[in-house]
């Protein structure tokens, strides 16, 4: 495929004319047909004209493309407000400065891609966004890592395995195929005493049994820690089952993680790795940079589709009056504030940012937007390495599970094959991203004394790159080398470090116990106001791209009903429920409501 020598101008310019009318042929079978953009131009806007209904989509992160992407597709005219760049979190970007010799510049972003086969909606969107080469659209740039790697510190050995797949599903899957397969992949990947995997794996089916009052009512208000019953176990158990899981997965501590969102988490990846209701296999990234493999394209289809977007525009409130949202204060590039009106609204920005543009006026209209004052988020940020040697890791994802900082990290070259990295990165030194997370801001680091929040940027680099080296050079061999390193960058987002008032643009969702109950439905009891984000309530409760690409397709699907249109809704699929597991939550139900324990529940 000729991608290695298209800049970005060269491919949007060129998917806008060559593909702007195509959409991916290979769309799940129960998807809704998408209609064309034209049918909905005669729906009535506010004024009784006739005239095509406006929609205002605030923010551009993946809530808000997808929104205009569904009504646009309805025939909406669609102005997305963002006041940075597309793709929030989820994009990638140019390391200033980096490019030498005609190259690109270094790829950053805030944080790795990470698109498991638990994911069908997000999929769905990807198959409809048009790719030169690709028959699947930009979902064909998705690949699999075959292995991943617990790695440990202090001597502690390393725990290395593929990745648990299977492509075909049990005949039956009976609790004790699932224990069978549970066991199987525990001992291999984490080789706790025998004692300790079959508690869990009882646990696992406790959970997995439970029927949704129980999840609803007792599993959402019981920390992890405590349904794991962590206390009670070695140290090996709480890092990994406990802690590893929570904090270096969902960022969020293990002994206040809902058990209701941790546990239909690894509910989901049990099935998949089952090979059952799964849209690919359990880990799957990008095959190339995420704006150059999937925001980019987004971005030339929508506006093929006729989409305007308004970059460096801040959204300062949302006004409210006469029942209605009446219009909403904006901030343009130049500072200057003006108010946009359209006939609908779609609030697409991350909890934090959005709650600040309710007024009193708004909230008092819904109360429901008052409660998600009580959501929390916490810090999740990204930093990459940029090495000049190819360093012998792993061929995948790879998770410092005693690292204070709790740190999850890639190698990216490798799974980029469409690129040459030297050829085409930097300035032709760098030969591969090493891509970290950090999970924990606020414990102190084994370089300096002190939180990542504490130090300055430069202490967090050294700071990250010594806990990487603490966990992967411990065991005899040197697979980082201080020699090796060629650069750093850290997610701009961040700000303020090693002063007393540190900041943090992009803040993650997190799921302390009860928090579930706070969140708001995609509808809102004002007619023309509609919230998208992962933090709206929708069958996945974690904060993903998943989420947020399910809460627009709701937040699209309530406009329709309150508009009337006789456009198709959005198909908002649901996490796989396995048909004999549901018959044992069923019996668990009547249980629950005899006040009964879980029969898998011994305690």
């Amino acid at each position: 495929m000729a991608r290695t020598g298209s800049s970005r101008r060269t491919f949007m310019a060129g998917a806008a004319a060559g593909t702007a009318g195509a959409l991916a042929a290979a769309g799940p079978a129960d998807a809704a047909p998408a209609p064309a953009p034209a049918t909905a131009a005669t729906a009535l806007s506010a004024d009784g004209t006739g005239a095509t209904r406006r929609v205002a989509v605030l923010g551009g992160g993946v809530a808000g493309l997808t929104a205009a992407h569904e009504l646009a597709e309805r025939g909406y005219a669609v102005t997305v407000y963002e006041r940075r760049a597309l793709g929030g979190k989820a994009r990638s970007m140019d390391v200033p400065g980096s490019a030498r010799g005609g190259r690109r510049p270094l790829p950053a972003e805030h944080g790795f891609r990470f698109i498991p086969g638990i994911y069908h909606n997000l999929p769905d969107t990807m198959r409809r966004i048009p790719f030169p080469g690709n028959a699947n659209g930009v979902w064909d740039n998705l690949v699999a890592p075959r292995e991943m790697m617990f790695a440990r510190a202090g001597g502690r050995e390393d725990l290395r395995a593929p990745i648990p797949w299977q492509d075909h599903a049990p005949a039956v899957l009976t609790p004790d195929e699932i224990r069978r397969a549970l066991t199987g992949i525990l001992q291999t990947l984490v080789r706790l005493p025998l004692h300790e995997t079959a508690y869990f794996v009882d646990r696992a089916l406790v959970f997995l049994t439970s029927c949704d009052e129980r999840r609803d009512e007792v599993w959402e208000r019981t920390p992890w820690w405590e349904f794991t019953r962590a206390g009670r176990m070695s140290a090996e158990y709480q890092r990994i089952l406990a802690i590893g899981v929570t904090r270096n997965i969902v960022a969020t501590k293990a002994e206040e993680a809902s058990t209701r969102t941790v546990g239909t988490l690894g509910e989901a990846f049990v099935f998949n790795a089952l090979g059952r209701g799964a849209d690919g296999p359990p880990d799957r990234i990008l095959n190339l940079p995420t704006n150059e493999a999937w925001i980019d394209p987004w971005e030339a289809h929508l506006r093929s589709l006729g989409v305007e977007f308004r970059i460096g525009w801040t959204v300062r409130e949302v006004l409210y009056g006469d029942g209605r949202v009446s219009g909403v204060t904006v901030e343009d590039p130049a500072g200057a504030r003006q108010t946009v009106t359209a006939d609908h609204y779609v609030s697409a920005l991350p909890v934090e940012h959005a709650r600040r543009t309710w007024g009193a006026a708004l909230r008092a209209a819904d109360p429901m937007l008052g409660r998600c004052d009580k959501l929390q988020t916490d810090w999740m940020t990204g930093i990459q390495f940029y090495l000049t040697e190819r360093a012998p890791l792993v061929h995948g994802h790879l998770n410092c599970i005693d690292s204070p900082w709790s740190l999850t990290a890639i190698q990216q070259a490798e799974h980029w094959p469409a690129r040459d990295f030297p050829a085409d990165y930097g300035d032709g030194a760098a030969v591969d991203c090493l891509s970290v997370d950090i999970s924990e801001w606020d414990k102190p680091g084994i370089l300096y004394g002190k939180t990542a929040k504490q130090c300055t940027r430069d202490e967090v680099a050294r700071e990250v790159w010594a806990q990487l080296k603490a966990s992967l050079n411990d065991s005899g061999r040197t697979l980082l080398r201080d020699s090796t390193l060629h650069s750093w960058f850290l997610d701009p987002g961040v700000d303020g470090l090693g002063t007393p008032n540190p900041t943090n643009q992009d803040e993650l969702l997190i799921h302390p116990t009860g928090t579930f109950h706070h969140r708001p439905s995609a509808g809102t009891r004002i007619p023309n106001f509609f919230l998208s984000g992962d933090f709206v309530a929708v069958d996945i409760d974690l904060a993903t791209m998943e989420g947020a690409n399910a809460s627009a397709r709701a937040a699209v699907n309530a406009l329709l009903d309150r508009d009337g249109s006789s456009e198709p809704r959005c198909t908002v699929k649901k996490l796989y429920r396995a048909p004999e597991i549901e018959e044992l939550k069923r019996h668990d139900q009547w249980r629950y409501r005899l006040g009964l324990r879980n029969v898998f529940d011994l305690g």
